[in-house]
């Protein structure tokens, strides 16, 4: 899915629920411009972002990301699953595994935790939904409430997304996540 979609899809969320930019703006901490620019395509924002912006919504993430038409069944074989959405600059990228209804309350994806310079990386993320994690590849550092963990291919994690967290690639090799948000 592309930046345009993704912005199409949270303003036409925001017009529905008759908000302004500016109200969601202030509930998701980020700037009127900022929400502009995303609803806009005009640039990407973090998975946290994007989740805080859909909370705001009252949409799920995936709802948000995927632009598959709606079915009581949800088949997606690899070659037709999108590969990466965000931003690999800003340590990492996604896919969908999934299209949901905007009303599902589960949302899986594979999170791609890509290297880039450790200085570059930013304060851990916060949202409202509980989040199911389990590593696909690799290893990361789960930062989690001021806690640094050790994870490894085969270990899994289930945790409040309202504390602080962020994943963190081991020696700045790729990860992949198995992530579930669930509301």
């Amino acid at each position: 899915m592309d930046l345009h979609n993704i912005g199409r899809k949270i303003k036409e969320a925001r017009l529905g629920n008759k908000k302004t930019q500016q109200q969601i703006a202030d509930e998701c901490g980020i700037s009127k411009s900022m929400l502009s620019k995303i609803e806009n395509g005009q640039t990407s924002s973090a998975v946290a972002t994007l989740s805080k912006i859909s909370e705001a919504l009252e949409v799920p993430l995936a709802w948000v990301l995927d632009d598959h038409p709606e079915t009581d069944i949800v088949m997606l074989p690899k070659a037709e699953r999108q590969f990466t959405v965000g931003n690999e600059s800003m340590g990492y990228s996604y896919e969908l595994l999934a299209n949901r209804s905007k009303f599902s309350s589960i949302e899986p994806t594979i999170v791609h935790v890509t290297p880039k310079d450790d200085n570059l990386r930013h304060e851990p993320y916060t949202h409202s939904q509980e989040e199911f994690i389990y590593i696909l590849d690799g290893s990361i550092y789960l930062l989690y409430d001021g806690e640094r963990h050790f994870m490894e291919a085969g270990d899994s994690a289930y945790f409040k997304g309202t504390k602080p967290h962020l994943f963190v690639p081991v020696e700045n090799k790729e990860a992949k996540v198995l992530t579930i948000f669930i509301s």
